[in-house]
């Protein structure tokens, strides 16, 4: 017994530090495990849509998942708009759709929000109507796409497990992302991510070549018209009455500027434009200008304007004239020729024409010409 006793003795601590080495093995072996899966999950890129993702100043777009083949059908579904009432893809069977998932705390996609109000009314039935899949509370979406002046239908979508139910239906894993759907309901082209290629795609007005083009060719210019472009023609609403169209004042030099009644800068602009209006000759002031027609009609009478101003649904023109700022100009020859590249702000514009201005002209005298600049950029 006693020979046992001291057996176990002397074995017991040896076992002791048998025990302890092994458990220390298994722990260090499993602290390496944890410390290489976490290696792995840092070196993984974040999932599309993640916060630093969808910083307004970020310039890298996310990419894009497989998605769906082209020449497939297109999921249907139905989601309500921001009213409530319910809304399907059927319903618009026969037209060309650009189908944008979206989301108001992304800032690619509220980058391009001016873009998408703009490709609602530029370019006719040529170009796809944008329709909307968004997220979030249907009174956040509605006061962004109202403040932009969007009249194009705007879905709102549930979540689901990190996504939408009809985004999870289109593999689109991020906002913003989307396909081009044809007239007879079939995806017209790969799943496509980022604000620019999405507006690329919605520009090719049908055109298959275009569509397959690489996309960074055929971007929205934003950065105006240059000097010797020949205008662009328009015919819009004219506040008061019938309507303006650029081509009538061909033979005439025009100072075209762009406004709008709840842009500041635009406001210290136009009371010198009207000084030009009524004490210049040779030239005639033009202007366009956006949101409804009554706000438009209490800013005019408030700044006492007399010259010409017609209306853009939404950025129609601006498009047109590659710039999606207030207030910014062109002058125009007799010809119908952007005679200078773009002005923007307010003294860059009346700049545009102290070239030709007569130094004993009543303008000239005032001294009103000075004006601070400034910008409203949308």
């Amino acid at each position: 017994m006693t020979a046992s006793l001291l057996t176990v003795a002397v074995m017991l601590p040896w076992l002791l530090l048998g025990f302890g080495c092994w458990l220390s093995y298994q722990l260090v072996r499993q602290n390496g495990r944890i410390l290489l899966r976490l290696e792995a999950l840092e070196s993984k890129p974040e999932p599309i849509g993640a916060p630093d993702d969808t910083k307004p100043g970020s310039t890298q777009a996310p990419a894009p998942s497989a998605g769906l083949p082209a020449g497939s059908m297109a999921p249907a579904f139905e989601l309500p708009d921001l009213d409530g009432t319910q809304r399907g893809l059927a319903e618009f069977r026969g037209r060309r759709v650009l189908l944008v998932f979206f989301s108001p705390h992304c800032g690619f996609c509220t980058a391009m929000m001016p873009d998408l109000a703009a490709l609602a009314s530029g370019g006719g039935n040529r170009r796809p109507m944008p329709l909307v899949v968004t997220t979030g509370d249907a009174e956040t979406n509605r006061l962004l796409f109202q403040k932009h002046g969007v009249r194009y239908p705007v879905l709102l979508q549930e979540t689901l497990q990190g996504t939408g139910e009809v985004a999870a239906q289109y593999q689109a894993q991020g906002t913003p992302m989307g396909y081009l759907i044809d007239e007879q309901g079939a995806i017209a082209s790969g799943l496509t991510a980022g604000a620019a290629d999405l507006l690329a795609m919605a520009n090719a007005k049908g055109n298959p070549s275009l569509v397959n083009q690489s996309l960074a060719n055929s971007r929205l210019n934003r950065s105006g018209l240059k000097a010797g472009t020949p205008a662009p023609g328009f015919r819009l609403s004219r506040l008061g009455g019938g309507d303006l169209a650029l081509d009538e004042y061909r033979g005439r030099r025009v100072l075209l500027v762009f406004s709008d009644p709840k842009c500041g800068p635009c406001d210290q602009l136009a009371p010198r434009l009207e000084q030009l209006h009524r004490h210049r000759h040779g030239f005639q002031v033009l202007m366009v200008s956006r949101q409804d027609a009554e706000t438009n009609r209490r800013k005019v009478a408030q700044l006492g304007l007399t010259f010409p101003v017609a209306l853009q649904k939404n950025w129609e023109v601006s498009l047109l004239y590659a710039m999606f700022a207030t207030p910014m100009g062109y002058l125009i020859d007799e010809r119908g020729i952007i005679a200078a590249d773009i002005a923007i702000g307010a003294q860059p514009i009346l700049d545009l024409v102290s070239g030709t201005a007569d130094s004993n002209s009543a303008v000239s005298k005032t001294g009103h010409l000075q004006e601070q600049d400034s910008v409203s950029v949308h």
